[in-house]
């Protein structure tokens, strides 16, 4: 914006030597065109500064009206951001509700799985200790058997040892 100024006319009264009061009748025009011109400038000034004004007062109404318009729109943009951040905050809340029914539900389906996996290691287990109990009932079988003939072969050879030599 241009800065707009009053420009008051220059005039010189050339005064070549100082002359005493009442002798100076030039004196006394110059400070009369001084202050006719002083006169024409100060009305000139007002004239200006009334268009000034003018110009002026329909600038800061224009000037207002555009903070008015931008104090709106910034508050307008405000409530965009805050009814955005009620969307995100509900959005989030959907989110993790739903993220929990989908972790319970899969938790559980991961239980149920785990349960199934420890009972089919389970009949495993249980097929094997049985399968054990069985060989180790049959050992213990064999091993009373081994005793018996260990007894029978012992007592065959006492008899063979102990016979009168013919």
């Amino acid at each position: 914006m241009e800065r707009q100024g009053v420009d008051m006319p220059h005039v010189e009264c050339k005064d070549q030597e100082l002359q005493p009061l009442g002798e100076s009748k030039e004196r006394q025009q110059c400070e009369e065109s001084r202050e006719d011109e002083a006169a024409r400038g100060s009305a000139s000034a007002n004239r200006q500064l009334m268009m000034l004004e003018g110009k002026s007062g329909s600038y800061f109404s224009s000037l207002e009206s555009s903070i008015d318009i931008l104090k709106k729109r910034a508050q307008e943009l405000i409530e965009n951001i805050n009814e955005s951040r009620q969307k995100d905050h509900a959005l989030m809340t959907n989110f993790r509700d739903s993220l929990k029914i989908k972790v319970s539900d899969l938790t559980e389906k991961l239980e149920e799985r785990m349960y199934q996996i420890y009972n089919h290691h389970n009949k495993i287990i249980q097929d094997k200790l049985q399968e054990f109990t069985q060989k180790m009932t049959k050992i213990s079988n064999l091993e009373t058997e081994l005793k018996q003939v260990c007894h029978t072969v012992e007592t065959v050879y006492k008899d063979l040892c102990i016979q009168p030599e013919v």
